[in-house]
């Protein structure tokens, strides 16, 4: 077998590496395998992971059909990403990034930790914070498609990735490799990644959002109750110290201090008061400005759309689900019908697109339909679903504090078909313990529509409709205990 020498340029060392495929990638992926060890192999788009994860797979020699089964049946439908998942787990491969399943990230991530699986193709989400087996972080990409085009990633993304491989846990060192396409591409790595010093941090109170929401914060748990007391408390943070010219960030606190009284959030006097509003806002720990849009249009947005809309029309939705070129004309016809063609807004055609995937998901389209029609991901979904129902509580308490109860029940109604996937009229079953989308459905379609048609439904049909244990346990949460499929109340 003909061999090619790699330079492992933190090592300094050469190495031997059997030529078995044309890319690289897979040489040392193998090449980890056979060293019985495991590696993370770091590309820059989910479907170069996925990609990736299959070509290694199809030249690996192991098994592992537990653990691949487990992988597939996360959901009741598999998607087409599931069945490609099992296939590359089923050869002891696997592929991570935000587009999975959550219970799939964790089998996978259990999986590697176990051994069971050697290779795992991921973005650099997997760079942050897991302490994983890894030997090996053969780093592929180093170049990312930004809005500038193809450009480097930055040095402290790098040391992310590079720091996966040897950790004290589980070696007593590592290899990070780089995979240059060129001799400049090298003379680059060497330079900027591996010599190179890393880029200076930011606050995260230079973004507005943030800032709005510690000012609040601050005001409602009394630790300052006037503009100096924040002034005070902002000068000895990182971002006064970045910022430097402190006279301006008096001036932002103060523009700050302004718009939450504006937004009635905070009243001003001798001293700096929250209001019933702010408070609940600083609870909730959501944008000040989030919740002023919740509270002041609200009652604009009457249908399922047009609500969700404005839910992902806030900040704490990004980012947004991107638009296929096709589905354009599809969305602007949509929102026409909603009336939410808001020209000033970058964003609406975005939160549009994510306002209605979430709409097929309430309307029970299964995760396999929404990633073939709308090309979104189970683990893409399941995030913003989370994100969707923290936000729909919010605006329940919000309106609610507003005095619009019967708004906030029905937004409320909204949460729990978000959190079911289910149209309105499953509500009242998928209330009962171990009854969700699939199985209230199916007792819908059957003529069992209420808690008092479960009641009043024989046992014997229950069973032949959802099986004997759960048939029983429904039966039990009804009060009624089924011995032999005889009722004993």
């Amino acid at each position: 077998m003909p061999t090619r020498v790699y330079k492992l340029s933190l090592l300094g060392k050469h190495v031997e590496i059997k030529q078995i495929a044309k890319e690289h990638t897979i040489n040392l992926a193998l090449d980890t395998i056979a060293k019985d060890k495991q590696a993370l192999v770091f590309v820059n788009t989910k479907r170069s992971a996925e990609k990736e994860a299959e070509s290694i797979s199809k030249k690996t020699n192991l098994s592992c059909e537990a653990l691949a089964e487990k992988v597939r049946n996360v959901l009741p439908t598999p998607t087409k990403q599931c069945e490609r998942l099992y296939r590359c787990v089923q050869k002891g491969t696997a592929f991570h990034h935000a587009g999975l399943h959550s219970k799939q990230k964790t089998l996978v991530e259990d999986g590697f930790r176990d051994g069971t699986i050697k290779i795992i193709a991921c973005t650099p989400t997997l760079a942050a914070g897991l302490d994983l087996p890894a030997f090996r972080a053969i780093i592929r990409d180093l170049k990312r498609f930004d809005s500038f085009g193809m450009n480097f990633i930055p040095v402290l993304e790098y040391h992310q990735m590079a720091g996966r491989a040897g950790r004290p846990k589980y070696d007593t060192f590592g290899e990070a490799i780089c995979i240059a396409n060129s001799e400049d591409d090298a003379e680059h790595i060497v330079d900027e990644y591996i010599n190179g010093e890393p880029e200076n941090i930011l606050s995260k109170l230079a973004v507005e959002p943030v800032l709005r929401t510690y000012v609040l914060s601050l005001i409602v748990t009394r630790i300052a109750r006037t503009q100096e007391q924040l002034r005070d408390f902002f000068s000895k943070t990182f971002w006064a110290h970045q910022y430097e010219d402190h006279h301006e960030i008096e001036e932002i606190i103060e523009r700050m201090v302004n718009l939450l009284e504006e937004i009635e959030q905070i009243k001003k006097g001798k001293t700096l008061e929250a209001t019933r509003l702010g408070r609940r806002v600083a609870e909730l720990y959501i944008d000040p400005l989030t919740a002023h849009k919740i509270r002041t249009e609200l009652n604009t947005h009457m249908t399922d759309t047009g609500l969700l809309y404005l839910l992902c029309d806030c900040v704490e939705m990004k980012p947004l689900f991107g638009i296929r070129q096709a589905e354009y004309e599809s969305l602007q016809q949509v929102a026409l019908e909603e009336d939410v063609d808001d020209v000033f807004s970058e964003d609406y055609l975005p939160a549009l697109k994510t306002a209605t995937v979430l709409k097929d998901w309430m309307d029970e389209k299964n995760e396999a339909v929404i990633l073939e029609t709308k090309n979104i991901t189970p683990g893409e979904l399941r995030n913003k679903i989370e994100k969707a129902k923290w936000l729909t509580y919010a605006a329940m308490e919000i309106a609610k504090i507003s005095g619009q109860r019967e708004l906030s029940k029905r937004v409320y109604k909204t949460k729990l078909r978000l959190q079911n996937g289910v149209k309105e009229e499953l509500l009242d079953l998928i209330r009962f313990k171990g009854i969700g989308r699939v199985r209230a459905r199916t007792l819908f379609n059957n003529g069992v529509k209420t808690a008092v048609d479960v009641k009043r439904t024989k046992f014997d049909m229950l069973n032949r409709l959802l099986g004997q244990a759960v048939a029983r346990d429904l039966k039990k949460q009804m009060g009624e205990n089924v011995v032999q499929s005889r009722l004993v109340k």
